[in-house]
């Protein structure tokens, strides 16, 4: 903390004489896993024992280093003042025996996401979906192997992203698939697209080679529609239906079924996607 304040102190004086100098930067991810100071992400049960105690002026991390002085011991206090308010966040809502990431082209998380999304979008408007596109970005954070926490899943979807159906005609369909294959391709549901030199080699819609003439139900958020990471989805619909339904709440609830079910949260990748460079 004293060198991140020296750091800062040093760039304001630079900045106030006109000149600032920066330096290469490099970020690197260290995982909370307590290899540090003991210091782990709390359960609802367990603040004390995950983060320490702090009374503002003092601080003990769980490997027993103590901190006096400086800002360490409020933002502690602080952290765990905030816990008892968290506690439903803390709760365990489901499990999972591997852990699922969020990686292009494909992973098994997001084709759990967009599968469950196109799940949820045709029970919600009696719609039957024949594929599925969500955006990679929309998912922030992984599933953890192991308990899963109710702050895991609203980690994943903090945004308000509504479930939405377009119906599209094939043409259309086919001109989103190759803004993807030049740009990137988010994640998708219900197709089998191979891609070859940034060019769509072929497309598969519910097993069955795309058709231009035919409409396509496209399951959805409304993020997606009109621009959101590029892409415009809505653009050229025959009809568009934007439900009052949040993704977490779709996500959510089926983690919670799963683990009632006894069931863990566990997908795969399916070859939905194949890149040919």
């Amino acid at each position: 903390m004293k060198k991140l304040l020296m750091l800062l102190t040093a760039a304001a004086l630079l900045s106030s004489c006109g000149t600032v100098v920066w330096s290469s930067f490099e970020w690197k991810k260290i995982p909370a896993d307590g290899h540090r100071t003991g210091v782990t992400a709390p359960n609802a049960d367990n603040p004390e024992e995950a983060l320490g105690v702090s009374n503002g002026e003092f601080y003990m991390t769980p490997g027993g280093k103590i901190i006096i002085g400086g800002a360490t011991p409020e933002v502690a206090r602080i952290l765990y003042g905030a816990q008892e308010e968290m506690a439903d966040l803390k709760t365990v809502v489901g499990h999972s025996l591997n852990g699922m990431k969020a990686r292009r082209p494909e992973s098994a998380l997001s084709n759990w996401t967009v599968d469950a999304i196109m799940e949820a979008a045709e029970n919600y408007t009696g719609m039957k979906i024949d594929l599925g596109i969500t955006n990679f970005g929309g998912i922030r954070a992984d599933i953890p192997q192991g308990e899963i926490l109710k702050d895991d899943i609203v980690s994943m979807f903090p945004f308000k992203n509504y479930l939405a159906v377009v119906t599209l005609p094939g043409w259309r369909v086919r001109e989103i698939f190759n803004q993807m294959a030049q740009e990137g391709v988010q994640a998708l549901g219900g197709v089998k697209l191979v891609i070859k030199d940034k060019q769509i080699e072929s497309a598969l819609v519910g097993g069955e080679p795309l058709n231009d003439t035919k409409s396509y139900n496209l399951a959805t958020i409304n993020f997606l529609l009109n621009g959101g990471d590029g892409l415009k989805l809505g653009e050229e619909a025959i009809q568009t239906v934007v439900t009052d339904v949040l993704v977490i709440d779709v996500i959510l609830p089926k983690v919670l079924k799963l683990d009632s079910e006894g069931k863990t949260v566990d997908y795969a990748t399916d070859g939905r996607v194949t890149i040919i460079k």
